[in-house]
Parts: structure tokens; sequence; C-alpha cells
């Protein structure tokens, strides 16, 4: 019984992590506009990036949504809306990075030194700008919007604060983008070498 009930579990999460993005996006930023911004705005730009990526993730895959359709569809060429890329693979992508690594890395920032939650700016851009490589090649992208209008300009000057008002080392900035360089690029080369060799092989 313990397996069928930890599918059952599992399939839930897969079907409705999504609709926690826009009450988690609203509750962490009010408190970190009541509680960070003014004693830590260095730290308050690294938690910033979680919330706006939640936002991000709303558009993704529950308004409009449709990420992984489109992702099948459009740029994997698939026949099918749900293969090769799932709703299970969009779970463990997203969540390991979004909703962990994302708040422990700003977790960190807090207790030991703040340039450990740099990198997730640099990835909030890089992500952001796939979605827009995506737009010139295919059009509209779920996700498209929240990047141009909040990943780019509040990651952009997140990194542009920490060159400036608040100077890191050229090495935190190269190691931080290097990180975030490695995620993505990940993501990409699973994305569209491996899932679009699966695509292709339903044909």
């Amino acid at each position: 019984m313990e397996p069928t009930k930890k599918c059952s579990i599992i399939s839930w999460l897969e079907e409705y992590w999504p609709v926690s993005t826009p009450f988690l996006a609203v509750y962490v930023t009010v408190l970190l506009v009541l509680f960070v911004l003014k004693e830590n705005f260095a730290l308050f730009l690294i938690w910033l990036q979680t919330p706006v990526y939640w936002v991000h993730q709303f558009e993704e895959y529950v308004y409009p949504g449709g990420f992984v359709e489109f992702f099948n569809r459009k740029v994997l060429g698939s026949k099918r809306e749900d293969w090769p890329l799932t709703k299970t693979h969009a779970l463990w992508i997203n969540v390991p990075i979004i909703f962990v690594a994302f708040p422990l890395s700003a977790i960190l920032a807090g207790l030991v030194d703040v340039s450990i939650g740099v990198w997730t700016a640099y990835f909030s851009i890089l992500n952001a700008l796939s979605h827009v490589g995506m737009f010139f090649k295919h059009g509209y992208n779920p996700g498209l919007v929240a990047s141009a209008l909040l990943n780019i300009p509040v990651s952009a000057y997140t990194v542009y604060y920490f060159a400036t008002s608040y100077p890191l080392s050229l090495g935190t900035h190269v190691a931080s983008f290097l990180v975030a360089l490695a995620i993505q690029g990940t993501l990409m080369v699973w994305g569209l070498k491996f899932m679009k060799a699966k695509a292709e092989q339903s044909f």
C-alpha cells in the first residue's frame, strides 16, 4: 500500500505544485518588504529572485500555462503534447532549483556571505534569455512576459548593484555566472539534445 500512497502524493504534486507560486510570491514579497528591505538591501535583492521566479513559473504552468505542451510541440517537434517532456520532469526540474536551491542560497547569503546568492540572479537572466530566444523562433512561449518584465530587469539590476553599489570581487561574479551557466546549460543540453532525440524516435 505504501508505494501506491507515495505515487498518489507525487502525482498530486506533479499536477498542483505550480498553484502555490502566486501565493508564495505575494507572501514572501510582503515579508521581504516589511523585514528585509530597509535592514539589508543587498540581501533583499538576493531573496527577491525567488518570488520573481515564482511569478515566472506561474505564467509557465498556471496562467496562461502550457509550457510543457509548447516545448513538446514547438521546440521538440513532438506529435504529442505530453511527451517526451512530462509533468514529472517539470516538477523535478523546477522544484529543486527554485523551491530549494534559491531560498537555501538566500538563507546562506544572510548567514554566511551575501555572495553565495548572486548566482540566482545570473541564472534568472540566463533562463529568461532562453525564453526571449524561443520567442524569435516560435513566438510567444509561457514565461516570456515574466522574463521580459521581471526576471531580466530585476536580476540585471541585482548584478549591476553588486558590481557598483555593493561591489563584489570579479572572481565572485565569474564563479556565480559559471554556476548559473552550468545549471542552465545542463537543462538546455538535456532538453534540446536528449529530449529532442526521444521526440524524433516517436516518428
